[in-house]
């Protein structure tokens, strides 16, 4: 029997790079290095639709190559530096930069340099860099002082810098705003997410903007971040010099893109406020019970910020609301099982009966 015909006009998710390579800053030359990223899932969120009398939608960047937002900005910083002939690529990551970058680095044949702060690192992200084949270097100190010592060596040495730093990274990142205006037919009234180092904010506000400026949309969003509040310092208007907060991937003091970050807030006319840890691991819990979405606690920021807002009456009804949910939850089931005394709830016999009345059936 003949396989069907694919439908007339169908074609494979091709990356961000070829899905909008008229938007990013390569060229015909440029050697495309891709794991399929983007084309991620706008999933409607009924719990939260019904919290803020809106219409309300996850981004969920979990479901990337390697399970965060990450790979956006990786594709096109690694096909960059490939193009520039680059044979060594450097990062500081809490996680999930190391993850893709090692990820993108083997595909492209280039040797992957990860430096990861001392302590508190979710395991789950490491794993992937050290498969990846990284060249993994613990600091004695925190991400900021992991960035210092990976702009020396960039500085210093034939290696490219993929942090958020790198422009390019925050140019793919972009592309994450450009599929929310494609799927919804427009833009959101308000885009939440989380600010750690702050570049995604940024490239967000880089995206919508642009779809504005082309005609793509009629508006721009408003754009909302939180930080964790033990790792604040755009809410606090000073570096953190030790920043504590069990949101490891926005565990950062002092973010490399902060100016950018204060600009998309003031001129999207948003804002960036902090979350506690508590209402991160209560909106990370609610996601996944409610919504069915896994995310890792940073990724809850937003969602936690969402809420805090609504309590205090400051999200008017009837407004569409995006929300980047950052990374997937399997980069860190240490943090989510915390304080669970068992994943089993009982043991019984091999026996239906038995089954049906521990699960609330007979």
């Amino acid at each position: 029997m003949a396989a069907p015909e694919p439908p007339r006009g169908a074609r494979p998710w091709r990356g961000v790079i070829e899905e909008y390579r008229s938007w990013l800053p390569v060229d015909a030359d440029t050697p495309v290095v891709s794991l399929g990223e983007g084309g991620t899932p706008l999933v409607r969120s009924a719990w939260l639709s019904e919290l803020t009398r809106g219409e309300v939608h996850l981004k969920v960047e979990g479901d990337n190559p390697t399970g965060s937002f990450k790979d956006r900005g990786m594709t096109a910083a690694i096909s960059v530096a490939v193009a520039e002939g680059a044979k060594a690529v450097v990062c500081a990551s809490t996680g999930n930069t190391s993850a893709s970058m090692t990820a993108y680095a083997a595909r492209a044949g280039l040797t992957p340099i990860v430096l990861v702060p001392h302590g508190r690192i979710a395991a789950g992200k490491m794993a992937q860099a050290v498969m990846h084949g990284a060249e993994v270097i613990q600091v004695r100190g925190g991400f900021d002082e992991c960035l210092q010592i990976s702009r020396g060596l960039a500085d210093s040495y034939p290696v490219a810098l993929v942090n958020s730093v790198n422009p390019v990274r925050l140019q793919g990142q972009k592309t994450a705003a450009f599929e929310i205006v494609d799927v919804l037919g427009a833009a959101p009234d308000l885009h939440l997410l989380p600010v750690g180092n702050a570049g995604n904010i940024s490239a967000y506000w880089i995206g919508f903007r642009e779809y504005a400026e082309a005609g793509l949309a009629a508006s721009t969003p408003r754009l909302w971040g939180f930080q964790a509040a033990g790792a604040a310092p755009i809410v606090r208007g000073e570096p953190v010099p030790d920043p504590d907060t069990v949101a490891t991937a926005i565990r950062i003091g002092n973010p490399a893109s902060w100016r950018l970050a204060e600009a998309a807030r003031d001129e999207s006319g948003g804002r960036i406020d902090a979350v506690t840890d508590e209402q991160i691991l209560t909106a990370q819990r609610e996601l996944g019970s409610r919504d069915g979405v896994f995310v890792e606690p940073a990724s809850a920021a937003g969602v936690a910020g969402l809420v805090a807002a609504v309590q205090a009456g400051e999200v008017d009804p009837g407004l569409t609301i995006t929300i980047t949910v950052t990374g997937h939850g399997l980069k860190d089931t240490e943090t989510a099982l915390r304080g669970v005394d068992s994943i089993v709830d009982s043991v019984i016999d091999a026996d239906v009966e038995a089954a049906a009345e521990v699960a609330g059936l007979a």
